[in-house]
């Protein structure tokens, strides 16, 4: 336990920034339910208690009532996008207000529920044997502040449609929405099946409690979205976890492409807010043959290109010298407008612009890092085995997501293959790998690291194995 706590501890403490105070706990040693208001708790101890009593409950209950919460939290989310997404933009103060709304109206009614489970099963002459899939209990669950109530909302579904109670420790800086998220979710819950604390919170989230969540002999499972820190503490945890960690995906862009399309997708990717997703193209890598064009037609797609010089003065300010002598993202400029980013760089842009960008060398600091801003960099390169190999070198083997803008197969196989990415996403914008835009269930945890990728409620549950011997054979 001892070397688990110092890594959480020493992790942790970077990712969730900005907390204060306390919150001391028992480690499960509580032995009564305590009292909370609407699955909001003081501490990881008590809200560990109230889920698991909550779970005792809960796994009784039909699937149909599991269907019933999950309706729960979608209609709230459709309903309510406009007042919540506004909540959240004011609170984060990152991103854009037009997509956070979005993220809850459109998106979150695509996260698959009941519907997803299944029994698998062997039938022959020796009888029938039934594989069932069945809920692991609580879930503790660390969400980010990129997409504070959206995570929180999409997890909750997959959670309680595998029959899960959850316990979420959110980022300090959305901690707020994601409180207000919980205690909405659990009064329509509430209402709608009578019980209680499916859903729980920490409020407010500490270094304490974050590591409390961690250890808790009550959790049984871990789930966390977040940067590389955080994802270290849970692939370091004695517990197993479910790990979204980071990425940083490159696009490729071959002479086959239609340049009218990929500037269209790399636009409308990068742009949708402000870059924060996690699978937002994050840097081009472009053949010679078509990269001025290519770049000329990003500039009539909402696009405004920056000169050598304005790009060398966005970047003094982007990133800064750390203690440790390395160069780290600047939190101030991270989820900005693009027109922040461009006064930065000392020009206006017109009204409506989505994205700045501009050529650079592969070595450049927006290429090598997860920015998280609507800035990207073109870097220009001689044929395209030259640019997936470079593209490979810039995700640093995250394998989490890539883009490729091609018509020729044997490159789309080769690029394929040669990333090894959770999600590959060709001839589109990135917002397609997860669904929107493209086909497919929605997920805003991509288990890259511990490999279970694109999250449904199948990935929290357990396989459960019955033989029924010489009988249950009909044919």
């Amino acid at each position: 336990m001892q070397m688990t706590e110092d890594l959480i501890r020493n992790v942790v403490q970077q990712v969730l920034s900005q907390m204060g105070g306390s919150s001391p706990a028992t480690n499960g040693k509580a032995t009564a339910k305590p009292t909370g208001q609407w699955g909001i708790y003081p501490t990881a101890d008590a809200a560990v208690t109230a889920a698991e009593a909550a779970f005792q409950e809960y796994r009784t209950r039909p699937y149909g009532d599991r269907a019933k919460a999950v309706e729960c939290i979608k209609r709230i989310c459709v309903e309510q996008a406009e007042e919540l997404g506004q909540a959240e933009y004011d609170e984060t103060k990152i991103g854009r207000l037009d997509h956070k709304i979005a993220k809850l109206r459109d998106a979150i009614p695509k996260a698959p529920g009941v519907e997803f489970l299944r029994t698998d099963n062997a039938s022959g002459d020796n009888g029938l044997t039934l594989t069932d899939y069945a809920p692991f209990g609580v879930i503790g669950a660390i969400t980010p502040v990129t997409h504070s109530l959206p995570t929180l909302a999409g997890n909750a579904i997959n959670m309680l449609a595998a029959g899960n109670t959850v316990v979420f420790n959110a980022h300090p800086s959305g901690a707020k929405i994601a409180a207000e998220g919980v205690r909405r979710f659990n009064k329509a819950i509430q209402q709608a099946i009578g019980l209680d604390d499916l859903l729980t919170i920490i409020d407010p989230p500490t270094l304490e409690s974050a590591s409390a969540l961690f250890d808790h002999r009550g959790v049984r499972l871990l789930v966390v979205t977040g940067g590389p820190a955080v994802a270290r503490a849970a692939l370091a945890s004695k517990r197993r976890a479910v790990v979204a960690g980071p990425g940083n995906p490159p696009v490729v862009v071959d002479s086959t492409a239609c340049l009218d399309n990929a500037a269209r997708s790399i636009v409308a990717g990068a742009a949708f807010d402000n870059n924060l997703l996690c699978i937002g193209e994050k840097q081009v890598f472009a053949v010679a043959d078509i990269f001025d064009k290519l770049l000329d037609t990003v500039s009539r797609n909402g696009g405004y290109r920056l000169n050598s010089s304005q790009i060398d003065a966005l970047t003094k300010v982007a990133f800064k010298l750390g203690d440790d002598n390395a160069l780290h993202v600047n939190k101030d400029l991270v989820g900005q407008d693009a027109a922040v980013l461009a006064r930065y760089a000392g020009v206006e842009v017109p009204q409506g612009t989505q994205i700045v960008y501009g050529e650079t060398g592969a070595d450049h600091p927006f290429v090598e890092h997860e920015q998280m801003m609507p800035f990207i960099p073109f870097v220009r390169v001689s044929n395209v085995d030259r640019a997936i190999a470079m593209a490979k070198q810039s995700e640093h083997g995250y394998g989490h997501t890539a883009v490729l803008h091609s018509r020729d197969t044997s490159v789309m196989s080769k690029m394929g293959k040669l990333m090894d990415c959770t999600v590959f996403v060709i001839n589109g914008p990135s917002p397609a790998g997860l669904g929107l835009g493209g086909e497919g269930t929605l997920s805003f945890s991509i288990a890259g690291p511990t490999g279970e990728g694109l999250t449904t409620p199948l990935t929290f549950c357990r396989q459960r194995r019955t033989a029924v011997i010489g009988s249950m054979r009909f044919v």
